[in-house]
């Protein structure tokens, strides 16, 4: 199908009220694609998406076309809009960015992190470990994104923080995929703590060889799944 260029808000709309809604329908959406609701390689029909999420057409399309920028969807010209389909060269490469990147942002969380960031990051992990023992694994998914948010926070640098999420955002899909067993749920959950507790020592050495660890696992269970 054919997307056309989004139209002007109607007369009176709010344009704030249409930026909320399409901040919601990215979310939705993006979600059903981390989640393989929305299938790799599966054809994206505007009025379909649109009847899903409860959210007009307009919204939609600038969701979809944001989604497009961050490399989630493609364009096949002359078809339409695809999920992008997986690839192993694709999160091989975001994974070695995400290892340089991340490493440093660990070494200045462990510098700046401060008593209320800990704490909170505490309280994701104890939500994570609620969501294992339900097996609960979207919940687990979007606690795990949290976590990573925080820790990108807490390095104080905003740029960083940009290039982090952009990229965590990028490998949510992959994990959802490679992480399905419970054993593995349990593993990132004891990566995640030992990265918590090097945070709270502000230990930068320890910070960066546990968040290299963390990274290196994930690299394993998707070069064995892909």
């Amino acid at each position: 199908m054919h997307f056309t260029v989004a139209e002007a808000p109607a007369a009176g709309e709010p344009a704030a009220g249409i930026a909320s809604l399409r901040d919601t329908a990215y979310e939705a959406i993006k979600l059903r694609i981390i989640t393989c609701a929305y299938r790799p390689g599966e054809y994206l029909n505007e009025a379909q998406v649109s009847g899903a999420i409860g959210i007009g057409r307009t919204p939609v399309h600038q969701a979809i076309e944001r989604l497009m920028l961050e490399g989630m969807v493609e364009v096949i010209p002359r078809k339409g809009v695809i999920v992008r389909p997986l690839s192993l060269r694709e999160v091989l490469e975001i994974i070695d960015v995400r290892i340089v990147n991340e490493s440093y942002g660990a070494r200045l969380a462990a510098r700046h992190a401060d008593d209320g960031e800990i704490a909170a990051m505490d309280a994701m992990l104890v939500r994570a470990d609620a969501a294992v023992g339900r097996r609960d694994v979207e919940q687990l998914m979007l606690v795990d994104r949290d976590f990573h948010f925080a820790l990108a926070r807490a390095a104080r640098n905003e740029v960083l923080s940009a290039i982090l999420h952009r990229l965590h955002e990028r490998s949510l899909r992959f994990w959802f995929i490679s992480l399905d067993p419970p054993e593995h749920h349990r593993g990132v959950q004891a990566e995640h703590a030992d990265l918590l507790a090097a945070i709270r020592a502000h230990d930068e050495d320890a910070a960066e060889r546990t968040v290299r660890a963390h990274i290196e696992s994930f690299r394993r269970n998707v070069s064995r799944v892909l």
